[in-house]
């Protein structure tokens, strides 16, 4: 494999789920080698579905690219490997409720005595400190406290959530963010230092506009759910066309989509010159996009025509409608692993594209402990014996799955 951006740098890997999972398979497919160590019995993310031969393929999607290692870190034994891998490591990486890697002697104030140039990432829902931190956290919990559900559902009605972890994703790639940040920091002649990252920061940094709107209205206008509408501006939202839905942004492009639907009128009116005073007309002008896409034979045609006027619009697609779509088949945005046991998974490319690395790695998901014998043996010294005693008394464990 040829060389690449993150080559050289070690993560030692104590996550799990989505989240932490998230920004060290950042780290792996850019170079970084990431020893990732489960408890002796497997993380979460092995046991969810689809399973094939007792082989998860959300695990995979997760860990590609991960060297894995299980070890009992309730152990004086799973803790000294650790200790010696981190003495050896550049970050480490960890999404435990607050106190769990304390319990287990890896907490920040242990590791840096031990390495003080560590680059070290907490990332959890609340936060290390404050009243809520020692509660357990999901992405729904996150987006819960950080005021995303509530804005979304019908106005008036029962808030709904999504069945994706945007917030898990999102604050898995800015812990990755922060760690590079931090390596570089620590290249120019900077200390080892530690990151502290909640999922409800990043998801209250979603609301662009929200929280300043409350602010500077002195709490006059606080957005609230509206369905398929905006909650404040006209001629944004979810719209019908036959059987389907699109999305329509027509205020960065308002004299195209009063051409497109025959207002244009509109254009000249007064009453729609300030996008931010169409709130008040949102019935009427919603209105008549809806009465006009009621006269399109679909929701191609439509497209077709508020595209021509530059008017901003979206099919709203399904996951197999989106993978199967000309442009992201030519963009490649899918990727498509293999595994050894659970056979070829599709899963998302990773977003991030390098002029230097067009192409994503080849890369695989080890099996539970599949790296054990070889880092303990290569990296720490120990001798088979030593690593058949381990295993005996089930300080580490391997098993193909």
């Amino acid at each position: 494999m040829s060389k690449r951006m993150l080559d050289g740098f070690k993560v030692v890997d104590f996550t799990h789920v989505v989240a932490g999972p998230h920004a060290t398979k950042i780290l792996a497919e850019h170079g970084a080698e990431v020893i990732k160590i489960e408890a002796v019995h497997g993380e979460l993310a092995r046991s969810l579905p689809l399973q094939r031969e007792g082989r998860s393929g959300y695990f995979i999607q997760h860990n590609i690219g991960k060297k894995t290692m299980a070890i009992d870190l309730a152990t004086p034994e799973g803790q000294e490997i650790c200790h010696e891998l981190i003495k050896q490591a550049d970050v480490v990486v960890e999404n435990f409720s607050p106190g769990v890697m304390k319990h287990h002697n890896l907490d920040w104030e242990t590791l840096k005595t031990i390495n003080p140039d560590l680059v070290m990432c907490s990332i959890s829902c609340f936060g290390q400190d404050g009243p809520l931190a020692h509660l357990p956290g999901f992405d729904w919990i996150g987006q819960s406290y950080a005021g995303i559900i509530d804005l979304l559902g019908k106005k008036n009605d029962t808030p709904i959530f999504g069945d994706f972890a945007f917030g898990d994703v999102a604050t898995g790639a800015h812990a990755y963010g922060a760690i590079v940040t931090a390596l570089m920091h620590r290249l120019r002649g900077g200390s080892g230092q530690y990151i502290d990252i909640s999922l409800i920061e990043v998801l209250f940094s979603f609301h662009e506009m929200g929280v300043q709107l409350y602010d500077s209205t002195g709490g006059q206008l606080i957005p609230t759910r509206a369905g398929a509408d905006h909650f404040l501006l006209a001629g944004a939202g979810i719209f019908k066309c036959k059987d389907r839905y699109l999305f329509l942004v027509g205020l960065n492009q308002w004299a195209g989509l009063t051409k497109a639907i025959g207002r244009e009128d509109w254009a000249r009116d007064p009453r729609f010159k300030n996008p931010a005073d169409t709130a008040q007309y949102k019935d009427e002008i919603n209105g008549a996009i809806q009465d006009w896409l009621d006269t399109i034979e679909s929701v191609d045609k439509a497209i077709e025509i508020l595209e021509s006027h530059k008017v901003a619009c979206a099919p709203i697609l399904n996951i197999p409608e989106f993978m199967d779509h000309p442009h992201i088949k030519e963009r490649g945005c899918v990727r498509t692993v293999s595994d050894d046991i659970f056979g070829d998974v599709r899963i998302p490319r990773t977003p991030l594209r390098f002029s230097e690395f067009p192409e994503p790695p080849d890369l695989r998901a080890g099996t539970l402990g599949q790296h054990n014998h070889q880092i303990l043996s290569e990296r720490l010294g120990y001798t088979a014996q030593r690593i058949a005693e381990l295993e005996a008394k089930n300080v580490i464990r391997s098993k193909n799955i």
